[in-house]
């Protein structure tokens, strides 16, 4: 009788299609200790899960490193969720891992993960229903368990940074069957007292004690709250869907705290600085006007009608000054030439050179006789002299010529 020999390959990849087709395979979560895990440099996971009954090969591809939250380690439980495949080259099955959590939690992240998503369809993570967080608050409401580190945090770090900031506490159950009901009433009366922002959460623990804020009722709540929400869950690396449906997010109560109240110490000190600031602006701003106002003075006193009266008076007066100095100029010019003028008319006066001794004859018409053929003898002639006048008559003309 002649039987089938198949090659090792097509043994392999028969094998490996029987995993292909078997549904359940492709999508499951396996549960148990994590043993023999290595990072490659690659990125790479290689690990082994193991219980005490059996083990299987696991990896965990670089692509898929955003469904681990945390660093794998030695002895760890955890939830693998993944598909069962073949390496047909080595003839070897190994789970292929797409996201790993803690055991406990495995049935929790897939509700978690579930509810995140439709949330986020329904629009409820979107930045614009996000109310801002006022500066400078009166009130601030907190919404935890009136027990805890939690509440001594907020209330510690809030009076220190401003201690006129009055702090309602509302006494919630943040853990077990009671706390979602206990929460949301707890924003709703926070929202009805008039609060100016709350703060809504706890302090770490693990994601069944942080479960609460996990559900839809408490997320709703706070996206209905018309006061600003700050939501402050467990420690910096847990994250909640209250984280995403809140106003804002603090990574801690503490950082809350911080977020929610502004440092009255700081803003006494920028209060200063603006002080500061303001008085040297002003200060500079009266020296400006000072100075232009002291322009605009010098101006006015040029321009106004009594300057310019004063100034024309002023040029006035120059010029009469001007011109009484010109007029005593010309007359003093003009005596000179006067006086001159005298001189030289003495020297040709007729009476000063009477008074030297000399005279002067006129006929009997008062002609000047200044020659003899002007004479003849029985002529009646006046003889002028210093003091007066002489009749005389002509006796005889006789021609003499002088030397």
């Amino acid at each position: 009788m002649k039987q089938n020999v198949y090659t090792v390959a097509q043994v392999n990849a028969y094998i490996k299609n029987m995993f292909t087709q078997d549904f359940m395979l492709q999508s499951l979560f396996v549960k148990g200790e994590v043993s023999n895990c290595k990072y490659h440099s690659s990125g790479h996971i290689y690990f082994t899960l193991k219980d005490e009954k059996g083990t299987i090969s696991c990896v965990m591809f670089a692509g898929n490193r955003s469904g681990l939250a945390f660093r794998m380690q030695e002895g760890q439980q955890v939830v693998v969720g993944g598909m069962v495949d073949v390496y047909e080259r080595d003839g070897k099955y190994q789970l292929y891992a797409k996201q790993i959590v803690l055991d406990g939690a495995g049935i929790l992240y897939e509700r978690y993960e579930r509810l995140k998503k439709e949330l986020e369809e329904r629009g409820m993570f979107d930045a614009f229903y996000k109310q801002p967080v006022p500066k400078f608050i009166r009130t601030l409401g907190v919404v935890t368990a009136a027990t805890g580190a939690a509440v001594r945090d907020i209330i510690n770090i809030a009076s220190r940074r401003n201690p006129y900031v009055q702090i309602i506490l509302y006494p919630a159950i943040v853990q077990g069957d009671a706390a979602v009901p206990s929460i949301v009433k707890g924003i709703r009366s926070l929202e009805r007292y008039g609060v100016d922002v709350m703060i809504v959460g706890r302090g770490g623990g693990s994601i069944e004690d942080l479960w609460a804020f996990n559900e839809e009722a408490v997320a709703q709540a706070i996206f209905d709250c018309r006061v600003p929400v700050i939501s402050a869950v467990g420690h910096e690396t847990d994250t909640t869907i209250s984280d995403y449906v809140a106003d804002l997010r603090a990574p801690t109560p503490s950082a809350a705290a911080e977020l929610a109240v502004y440092e009255y110490a700081k803003l006494q000190e920028e209060m200063e600085d603006c002080r500061y600031t303001l008085e040297r602006l002003f200060r500079n701003k009266m020296s400006l006007y000072r100075g232009r106002l002291e322009n605009f003075g010098t101006k006015l006193r040029y321009l106004s009608p009594a300057g310019r009266i004063r100034e024309k008076r002023t040029y006035a007066m120059k010029l009469e000054d001007r011109m009484e100095n010109a007029m005593k100029a010309v007359l003093m010019e003009k005596r000179h030439k006067l006086e001159v003028y005298i001189e030289r008319l003495k020297g040709l006066s007729p009476l000063d050179k009477l008074n030297q001794g000399f005279s002067y004859v006129s006929d009997a018409e008062g002609k000047t006789v200044n020659d003899i053929g002007q004479v003849e003898a029985g002529s009646f002639l006046d003889i002028h002299v210093r003091n007066g006048r002489i009749r005389a008559e002509a006796v005889a003309v006789e021609h003499v010529e002088w030397q």
